[in-house]
């Protein structure tokens, strides 16, 4: 659920935070961290490849627009980044993708940033929380879906997977939790399975 930001003192520093965006287990410490990034598909490698994405994105963001790093939202798998939030313009939603694909490593970008006025209504966002947390623990819950593998994010009760499923029953396992969560309007699925040849530029 994209929430407002604190201003960073050191960029790095949450891009360090970033690293674990995502994941349901809560571990502690660097040893738990490594262990957390060597687990995943993606490999040790890919989470440290996507930890330099994260942190030159967050620095473009920055430097053009404080309110954009605030408002704007950024999950990556291997590359792939998915944007959420809201913002005021047309110009901003595609100013803030437009600066992730000028980034080193990026492979594609999903802009799911949502355009709204100051003056127009806004979501729920308590009840957004309660849907991803929801979802996380319905996935935390599921021994046929490795977790640690999606990232879930939730914006106007619209919800938004990203990550890398084993096969199509992993990936429908997930998408079918987030369908059957009370007062989801929409699922946007991310979602890439391991063999997909795209995965390795194939």
């Amino acid at each position: 659920m994209p929430l407002p930001r604190p201003l960073p003192i050191v960029l790095v520093a949450t891009a360090l935070a970033g690293l674990l965006s995502g994941c349901i287990p809560i571990l502690i410490g660097a040893g738990a961290t490594t262990g957390v990034a060597a687990a995943e598909e993606r490999g040790m490698g890919g989470s440290i490849d996507d930890l330099k994405i994260r942190t030159a994105i967050n620095q473009k963001w920055f430097d053009r627009d404080v309110e954009m790093y605030r408002k704007v939202t950024l999950n990556i798998s291997e590359g792939r980044v998915m944007l959420t939030g809201v913002v005021p313009t047309e110009k901003n939603r595609n100013d803030a993708a437009e600066l992730v694909g000028q980034v080193a490593g990026v492979r594609e970008v999903y802009n799911e940033i949502v355009v709204r006025g100051d003056d127009e209504p806004g979501g729920n966002s308590a009840n957004d929380l309660w849907i991803q947390q929801k979802m996380k623990t319905r996935m935390l819950g599921d021994s046929d879906i490795r977790n640690i593998n999606f990232v879930v994010d939730v914006s106007d009760a619209v919800v938004y997977v990203l990550g890398i499923a084993q096969n199509d029953t992993e990936m429908e396992r997930v998408i079918a939790h987030a369908r059957d969560i009370n007062g989801v309007r929409r699922v946007v699925n991310h979602i890439r399975l391991k063999n997909d040849p795209r995965r390795t530029g194939g």
